[in-house]
């Protein structure tokens, strides 16, 4: 079977484009989850919505491994600034994934540490850093590599924007990443998680989540697209 690249977006205007550059396309349904097959730009791909949550995102990313021959995942999709040089419309890049909601510290572990398990961090592949840097360096987006952090909640309070960059000195915050991440690491699979800013995790996410979750979704794709354009 020819090695193929996993792109997984949680909402639908996450993956929406790439579906529509999608050639020879392949419908295949696993665990209620949609994963469309095909090639985009030379490259053999599976697109997939995950869903919202980090229990969504990490079935659809093993259905994904286990269904398909995956050689790489790329994670693709929107996310809250933390970092304070963040603004509306960047991309952060992710270098590791934590779950910030991971919180069994009364029992001596620390916030974000999975307990009993060596690794807590997942680090994302070098290779794939790269070349989202690049794709960023060529379109003039601005990003920034660092931490993702993960949890069942959508923050919108300064105050804990303020602790999470304090505690973990995260990039943003998402529902999915670390998931994504812990999945493909256990299954050593490369991969990446690329976020754009559609707010800055504040409590104005209401003013601006649904306009610039469309926006920061065309520049992801632009820079997925570039990805797959050098990886072919």
């Amino acid at each position: 079977m020819t090695a193929t690249i996993g792109l997984i977006g949680a909402m639908k205007e996450e993956i929406e484009l790439l579906l529509a550059g999608m050639k020879n396309v392949k419908q295949h349904t696993y665990a209620g989850i949609h994963y469309a097959e095909g090639d985009i730009y030379g490259q053999h791909v599976v697109v997939c919505k995950s869903g919202v949550g980090k229990v969504n995102a990490a079935i659809t990313t093993q259905m994904l491994i286990e269904k398909f021959n995956i050689s790489k995942v790329i994670f693709t999709g929107v996310g809250g600034a933390v970092h304070p040089e963040l603004e509306i419309g960047d991309i952060v890049v992710s270098t590791t994934c934590i779950q910030h909601d991971m919180d069994v510290t009364p029992l001596g572990f620390k916030r974000g540490e999975i307990p009993y398990q060596e690794v807590s961090a997942f680090p994302a592949d070098s290779d794939l850093i790269r070349l989202a840097e690049k794709a960023c360096d060529q379109l003039s987006v601005p990003f920034r590599k660092g931490i993702v952090l993960s949890g069942d909640q959508f923050i919108a309070s300064k105050e804990t924007v303020r602790g999470l960059y304090e505690q973990f000195d995260g990039a943003c915050v998402e529902m999915e990443g670390a998931a994504v991440a812990q999945v493909c690491y256990m299954n050593d699979v490369p991969f990446v998680i690329l976020r754009g800013m559609s707010d800055k995790a504040d409590g104005s996410a209401h003013v601006n989540f649904a306009e610039f979750t469309v926006k920061a979704s065309h520049k992801s794709h632009k820079i997925v697209e570039s990805m797959l354009l050098e990886l072919s």
